[in-house]
């Protein structure tokens, strides 16, 4: 069973997800750390009560992408990880070789479209909704050197309904992504098994 580590800058509602998922056999996986980019992440003390440690890698402590991505992925391998989980990270990771196709990460929209830099969170629920289009969704992805650019896992869609707001379709492509993140993360382990 691979061993995962799962990295959080917000509330931490993927990664609790994984983490079950996990637990309940639906993913093939081992959570052995959160981490988070900030001291302040609400996913931290939600992650402990589960019982999963945890650690922050402040990125303002460090003076470049770089230096801050190896001292994250310092903490993962401390740990044991395998593969690397971006649940809502919103920090630029510089991507090494030794770390190369195994880390992913879900985007709420659909890539390539409405990616880069800039676009994460109600950002993208408000260009899907200024853009007209009548569908949107959930992508997990691995992670290169370029934001929201690595090879696509799996995508899901969910339909842009009239009158929708972008917190209306935010919460529809909320519940694609708990429903998509475990099962493209089981099937990429399946692949690497």
């Amino acid at each position: 069973m691979k061993r995962i580590a799962l990295f959080i800058s917000g509330t931490g509602g993927n990664a609790l997800n994984l983490l079950r998922a996990c637990r309940e056999g639906r993913v093939p996986a081992l959570p052995v750390l959160g981490l988070a980019s900030t001291a302040k992440a609400g996913g931290i003390p939600r992650l402990q009560a589960e019982g999963l440690p945890t650690v922050a890698v402040v990125r303002k402590e460090f003076e470049s992408d770089e230096a801050f991505s190896e001292a994250c992925y310092r903490a993962a391998e401390a740990a044991g990880a395998e593969v690397i989980c971006l649940c809502g990270w919103l920090k630029k990771l510089a991507v090494p070789r030794r770390w190369e196709g195994r880390i992913l990460n879900i985007h709420p929209g659909l890539l390539p479209r409405f990616g880069g830099p800039g676009m994460y969170g109600m950002h993208v629920h408000r260009a899907v909704l200024e853009a007209g289009e009548t569908e949107s969704g959930a992508t997990v992805h691995l992670v290169d050197a370029e934001y929201d650019h690595g090879r696509i896992v799996d995508q899901l869609r969910v339909p842009v309904l009239p009158g929708d707001t972008p917190e209306d379709l935010q919460k529809r492509v909320y519940a694609a992504e708990m429903e998509l993140y475990p099962k493209a993360l089981a099937a990429y382990l399946a692949e690497r098994a």
